[in-house]
């Protein structure tokens, strides 16, 4: 590494050590208070290169608040804090170890186990703590079609817009207005008073966040009901892929454990998503969109939601296709990859998930890029990642026509990332 980048990952180092609490780790204190699902899986990446049993023990963390069921919620309540709205009175799921959230977020953790097993410098003790967690993250894929694709399509949908991971994604604004706000009552934000209100999803979108949750709460968060009773019900290519490639990992790890059921059972599921996924294939765009499951229709909606399956083995054409609509984005933005199609009307650069750019899903981006040759897009994705850590410090997310740091700062995953970034430089 060259000085800088020393400092860079010294500095990445700091973050990390800084909100961790011992088992798990917050994304940045004050903003985020608590456990985050995905959050937690792809900062054990980070966590592996200088420590590896804190790694582990970061996603052990996490399945040990499973649900029966095989859900694994987003957020887990480790603690006491009114930091954070809405905590776990509001959920009022009632767990017995911890309270948590009542919904599931991206499911990354087969793609992280894999990943942490493979470069593990103590294999015995890695296959030891990987194979405590097959069946646990089997029951969680297992739980998606059972659950999210009541159909059997092999696409699973999500019922709230948390479960994306893209909160406030324009992708979902039309299906959102079908969610009634009807007495959600009032109520005191707690985003809004760590970042700038400017940066943060509407009122009117929190007002239908907390409907969804109250609506699931009346049903007593019965897995079994509760797709087919919310009014948001979208079959997000994203989410989709992520869950492709986390089955597929899985199924490798199966294979090499001596579990062939389990690797069989994730395969069959990750190549049936793989063929359903195309149907969600939009040619103009050069990339996949999401469709709403209520009306069967696409979304006309090109976001990052459409560009993450090269994180999955889609088509090779699909990946090379996606790779040129990167970088015609790239010609409209100083920093890749923005959440929005810059040229969308709607494209808002420091509101969340509508436009600004995070390390996270650039990651995952490059990622899937380099494993069908695409690396000078890879290449270019880690460039602008860096240079947006260079200027602007380890922000949750970025501008990305001017580079400025938006919501929190000192962000957990974002320091991961970069810790990767440099690892594999």
């Amino acid at each position: 590494m060259t000085p800088e980048t020393e400092k860079i990952y010294q500095h990445a180092l700091e973050v990390l050590k800084e909100n961790d609490l011992g088992s798990y780790t917050v994304p940045t204190k004050g903003l985020y208070p608590f456990q985050w699902n995905w959050d937690s899986c792809l900062t054990a990446l980070g966590q592996g290169h200088y420590d590896e049993n804190r790694a582990w023990t970061e996603i052990e963390t996490l399945f040990a608040h499973q649900w029966p069921d095989g859900m694994v919620p987003h957020i887990v309540f480790h603690v006491d804090s009114d930091g954070y709205f809405p905590g776990p009175r509001v959920w009022d799921t009632r767990r017995p170890a911890a309270d948590t959230s009542g919904i599931t977020q991206p499911p990354v953790a087969g793609f992280a186990v894999k990943r942490l097993y493979d470069r593990a410098t103590d294999k015995a003790a890695a296959a030891a703590r990987a194979r405590a967690l097959l069946q646990r993250i089997d029951a969680w894929h297992r739980w998606f079609y059972q659950m999210r694709d009541p159909a059997g399509e092999g696409l699973v949908a999500i019922i709230h817009p948390w479960e994306s991971g893209r909160d406030n994604s324009i992708d979902w604004d039309e299906a959102f207005e079908r969610v009634p706000t009807e007495g959600v009552g009032d109520y005191v934000r707690r985003d809004t008073q760590h970042a700038d209100p400017a940066h943060r999803p509407t009122k009117a979108q929190y007002d239908r966040y907390l409907y969804l949750v109250q609506l699931f709460r009346s049903l007593g968060w019965d897995n079994s009901r509760l797709h087919d009773a919310s009014p948001f019900r979208v079959v997000d290519p994203g989410f989709n892929a992520i869950l492709i490639r986390s089955m597929t990992d899985l199924a490798d790890l199966a294979d090499a454990f001596g579990d062939p059921a389990i690797a069989a059972a994730n395969r069959e599921r990750a190549t049936k998503g793989l063929a359903a996924l195309e149907t969600l294939w939009s040619e103009p765009d050069g990339q996949y969109l999401c469709r709403d499951r209520v009306t069967g229709e696409l979304i006309q909606s090109a976001s990052i939601g459409g560009i993450l399956p090269v994180f999955a083995a889609v088509p090779r054409v699909r990946a090379h296709e996606i790779a040129r609509t990167i970088e015609g984005w790239a010609t409209k933005v100083k920093y890749i990859v923005p959440s929005h199609d810059p040229a969308d009307p709607r494209f808002e650069p420091k509101r969340y998930w509508r436009a600004p750019a995070w390390l996270v899903t650039n990651y995952m981006i490059q990622d899937g890029l380099r494993a069908v040759g695409e690396t000078v897009v890879a290449d270019h994705i880690v460039s602008s990642s860096l240079e947006l850590i260079t200027q602007s410090g380890f922000a949750e997310y970025y501008d990305p026509t001017t580079g400025e740091p938006c919501g929190g700062g000192r962000f957990t995953w974002t320091a991961a990332m970069v810790i990767e970034f440099l690892e594999a430089a």
